[in-house]
């Protein structure tokens, strides 16, 4: 049986502004996503990580991804979905993926650390 692949679209940390949030810095974060990746590849997925800035590159980043794999599943982050100065940036990117990977499932986490929990459910 195949791998199922995974691709996991997140803001790279370098470009979130860590003081308006609830406690969580750049290196708790990249190791929530390590983390994930190191669990989900545990578990028999291959992952791919494609983190993209807050809109200047972002939806040309995803783009590359999707045009050198097939995902079976693909991630949004929380970072993305949920900040309201994000919204045209989530648009850009859903729309990507729609377009370019249609029979994708999509899953949403609500953090860092749920990402593997959010694969499980429709990986």
């Amino acid at each position: 049986m195949a791998q199922k692949q995974v691709l996991l679209i997140g803001i790279d940390p370098a470009f979130v502004n860590f003081s308006r949030t609830s406690g969580r810095t750049a290196e708790q974060v990249s190791a929530a996503g390590n983390s994930a990746q190191e669990r989900l590849g545990a578990l028999g997925y291959a992952v791919q990580n494609c983190l993209v800035d807050l809109g200047a590159t972002a939806e040309a980043l995803v783009l590359q991804a999707l045009a050198q794999q097939t995902f079976d599943c693909i991630l949004i982050g929380a970072g993305i979905r949920a900040l309201p100065e994000n919204t045209a940036l989530f648009e850009k990117i859903i729309n990507a993926v729609h377009q370019h990977a249609p029979a994708a499932k999509l899953c949403s986490n609500t953090h860092p650390n749920d990402t593997v929990e959010a694969v499980l459910r429709w990986g």
